[in-house]
């Protein structure tokens, strides 16, 4: 929870301050680089999606290991990141606060054997409800709030 709050709060700084310039460092496996308004898109889209990938795993019939997530190249995605690029990045942060409340609430309503889940993502495979929330939401908006840094150390702002 403390991972949670501290990058909704740089979240909020960023979209409280004039938006950046430029393009993000190459990710790593693709090269793609997008600009902030993509940033603030997927973010606000994946908090959500990804708690409702937990949902899934979690309720799948006992006994089931159930399929979960996506990859970069999954349509809805995209279309999504492309329909609210263009979206100021307060009102993106006004659906990223709301996520982050629903989110906060499902995690501390799971009962402690929840954690150890398994769902099987399409590339990552077999992964405990644990590793996805770690994976999917904390470290996943850790590393988008570190691309909104580094955009705003590196460009003007206009």
């Amino acid at each position: 929870m403390a991972r949670l709050d501290a990058v909704e709060a740089r979240l909020e700084t960023h979209a409280a301050s004039a938006t950046p310039t430029g393009l993000t460092d190459p990710d790593p496996p693709t090269g793609e680089r997008w600009e902030a308004g993509q940033v603030w898109a997927h973010v606000a889209e994946f908090v959500a999606y990804w708690q409702r990938q937990a949902e899934v795993v979690l309720n799948a019939p006992d006994g089931e290991v159930a399929a979960f997530g996506r990859t970069k190249e999954d349509a809805q995605r995209i279309e999504a990141i492309e329909r609210d690029r263009r979206h100021s990045p307060m009102e993106l942060m006004d659906r990223v606060t709301q996520g982050l409340a629903a989110l906060r609430a499902f995690l501390l309503g799971l009962p402690p054997e929840a954690w150890d889940r398994v769902g099987t993502h399409p590339t990552r495979g077999e992964m405990p409800v644990g590793t996805i929330i770690e994976t999917f939401e904390v470290a996943h908006l850790e590393e988008h709030v570190g691309q909104l840094d580094g955009l705003s150390e590196a460009a003007p702002s206009v």
